[in-house]
This record gives C-alpha cells, structure tokens and sequence, in this order.
C-alpha cells in the first residue's frame, strides 16, 4: 500500500513595493517551499498569509494597511513583514489579531512565525524546491540583489534607517546565484540593491575565489562576472560615482546591457543641498557626453522629485532646462511626499499641492516629447528584444535593451508565430510613439 502523506500548510504572499521586496518575498518564500509547505493564490485555501510591506512614503504605508486589511478580512492568520513592520505598534493598535509582525530582511523571523502558527505536520514531503529557489517574476528574468542598506542619508529617504547601512554580499555567492538562475532559465538579470555603484565598499578587502581566479568585490568586477555568464545584466539604482565610468567600455563591449538607471531626483544645487546629495549636475552633463561617445546606444533613466520643500520657479526651470540637455531616455517623476522621520518634513517652505501638481505635468510633459524624439529615430533600426509575452495570432510584446520590465516602455510585435517569452530575437522598428517601440521580427 503506497505512503500516504499528510497535506501540507498552505501560505498565500502579497507582496508590495519594489523589486528589492520582491527579491525578499522570493526567499522567504523559497525557505518555506525547502520546508515542505505549500503555496496558495488566493486568501481562501491559505492557511497562513504573508504581507510584505512597504514604509517608504505615506501612500505606501497606506497601501500596506490596506493590504493587511484585506487579508485580515479575507483569511485572519495573517503575518505582516517588510519595511512597515519597522512601526509594529502602529500595525498591533490597528490589527491586533495580525499573528506576527518582524522588519525588512527579517527571514528567519518570518519563517519562525509560519512555523509558530502553520506547523509542518510530520513526515511530510520536503524536496520541493529547485535549486534556483522560488520565483515571482517570470521564469526568464530574475533580479538579483547584492547588497542591503545604505550609506547616504537623504534628507527625504528612511531607507538606512529601515534597513540599515550598507551591507554586502560575498561576490562569490552573488555569482552563484546568478549562474543557478540562469540554469533555471533566466534570460535577463536585473541587478538591484539599495546603492549599486556602492558595491563592496564595506568589504574590499575580502577578493573570493571564483573560477580558478579571484572576483574583487567592486562593482565594475562584478559585473564584468556577470556578464561572462551569458545572460543580459542590467544595472540599477546606480550613483553616478566617479568609477561608474569603468563599466560604460563593458557596455560596448557587450557583457553588460548599455543601460543605466541612476536617481538623480534633481539638477538644481539649491534643492540637491537640501536634498544632501552631490550638487554636480554641470559634472554629469559631461559625462553622459562622454559615456554616449564610448558607447552610443547607453539608455540613461532617472527619477526625479518635484515640489521638494523650497523648490523655486527658479529651480524646477533649471530642473527642466537639464533635462532638455540631458536628453535622457526614460524618466519618471514624483510628487515630494513627507515620509514620517525623514529629515526633509522639518524644512521650510512647503510647496503648495497645486504648484506640485502643476510641476509634475509639465516635467512629464517634456520628458515624453524627448522620449518620444528619441524612439522615433529608431525607426528603421535593428535591435535585439526579449519577449515577455505571446499570444495565438503571431503578436507579442517585449523589451529592447534600453528597456526594464515594469518602469519602462515596450516592443510590441506582430508576425510572431513559434515564438516563447524570454526568446530574444531581432527586430526590425517600424513605428513609435511617446514610450513604445511596434516591429517585425527579420
């Protein structure tokens, strides 16, 4: 008579904010899976769910008590991790049935609490896992996160002190992981941390053995790793720091994907003071010159912030003037929101909604019709594009290089038959809008 196995416990995971989160919801889950519990996609057949929070800005807050209360009401075994579990009491005073509450990073504490609540009945089955671990992002990209924590302390970001200073992992370990990612079918490895060009500053004196040689914990190093591995890497969260300048030959050379993402959030030194951020926007401008000459096709995005507390007419103009000499290729602004203790709430002259909203229509303006000029000169070009999704009548829709999944525009396609997302393949341009790339296959 075959071994029957009791039912293992059931978690369900909602997870907010960004894709570091994400990457910590994977591990979290991934740790559970190796434990042998099962997972659920809905409320109803869990029997314990997990909130992921995010605590950056006050809407995200918002939106995290929300989830937690749909959750609450929906299940009512409810465990609340991530940045928001930094203000458990705020969280116990509005939910004082939520299970557990721990912080970001906080895995081990998370798992001891599904323990605690959902426990493994004996003898159940644990090799669930493949060794790439868990995923919530297609199967053909992954990100990967080096580092945790940060160094700066932006006068609007509470970031260090949710997650601490900077901390990074082994770069051994990180290229371990990606290799085993890759095996399992990645394509595209996003590579995020809090401060990426900040990589192995806290450990530079520990090289690791990797492949017969060594790997230096360094940004520029690590990269060039990653690249040699054959999938795409794509940089994040990028500061524009001096030895950025070292990776942009690695993007002509193909092992990196010529793309940037570096949060400038502002030009104008007034508010990049009160930001405490490096004022050297006249600096950057050279460099983007510089960087383009080396490798013409590097896509730059950036974020900003307008209305930050003492932002003139003077300043946003100077903001708006940089862009139209940057020219940069993606961008994405936001409204200053105050996020409870961080630094900027206690500056003065508060910029009214109004004139918030006023500035951010008219930055989102101009930096659709430079996106838009610059996607129509790619009409008529080659490029390589990762498919993200198929459908039965040939279309498809994909990402070039110069593209994030998420936070940036698409490829849409017709004439795609056999095709299957995280197939990259050549695509003649054919049209364009603001944000958008349409094509063939050749």
């Amino acid at each position: 008579m075959a071994t029957q196995f009791p039912e293992p416990p059931r978690v369900g995971m909602v997870s907010l904010g960004c894709p570091k989160a994400l990457v910590d919801s994977e591990r979290i889950l991934t740790k559970l899976r190796s434990d042998g519990y099962g997972l659920s996609q809905d409320y109803a057949g869990a029997d314990v769910v997990l909130v992921n929070t995010c605590g950056f800005l006050d809407s995200a807050k918002e939106e995290s008590l929300e989830a937690i209360g749909e959750a609450m009401a929906a299940n009512g075994r409810v465990i609340v991790t991530g940045c928001l579990g930094q203000e458990a009491e705020m969280i116990r005073a509005r939910f004082p049935n939520v299970l557990a509450i721990s912080g970001a990073h906080q895995y081990e504490a998370v798992v001891g609490a599904v323990h605690d609540h959902a426990p493994m009945p004996p003898n159940a089955f644990l090799n669930l896992v493949p060794e790439s671990g868990l995923k919530l992002t297609p199967r053909h990209y992954s990100y990967l996160k080096i580092s945790e924590g940060c160094n700066h302390r932006c006068s609007f970001c509470i970031i260090p002190s949710i997650r601490g200073d900077l901390a990074s992992r082994r770069p051994d370990a990180i290229l371990r992981e990606a290799e085993k990612l890759i095996e399992a079918g990645t394509r595209e490895l996003l590579v995020i941390s809090q401060d990426t060009s900040a990589y192995g500053v806290d450990i530079r004196k520990e090289p690791r053995a990797w492949k017969g040689g060594e790997v230096v914990p360094h940004m520029t190093d690590l990269a060039r790793e990653l690249g040699r591995l054959g999938a795409w890497v794509r940089l994040h969260y990028v500061y524009p720091y001096p030895h950025v300048d070292q990776v942009i030959p690695l993007m002509a050379e193909g092992l990196v994907l010529p793309y940037l993402d570096i949060p400038f959030q502002h030009a104008a030194p007034d508010v990049l003071r009160r930001m405490r951020r490096p004022a050297n926007e006249a600096k950057v401008l050279e460099r983007l010159k510089t960087w383009r000459a080396i490798c013409p096709d590097i896509a730059i995005r950036s974020s900003f912030v307008v209305g930050f507390p003492g932002e003139t007419d003077a300043d946003f103009e100077y903001l708006l003037d940089w862009l139209d000499e940057a020219q940069l290729d993606r961008v994405g602004a936001f409204r200053f929101e105050p996020v409870e203790g961080a630094a900027a709430n206690a500056l003065p002259d508060a910029v009214p909604e109004e004139v918030k909203e006023e500035r951010y229509a008219r930055i989102m303006e101009r930096t659709a019709a430079i996106s838009a000029a610059k996607l129509q000169a790619k009409i008529g070009r080659e490029l390589d594009v990762i498919l993200d999704a198929v459908d039965d009548e040939g279309g498809a829709t994909g990402r070039s290089q110069a593209d994030a999944p998420e936070i940036d525009g698409e490829v849409h396609l017709r004439d795609t038959f056999g095709r299957m997302p995280g197939d990259i393949i050549r695509v003649r341009i054919e049209d364009a809008d603001e944000h958008d790339l349409f094509g063939v296959p050749v």
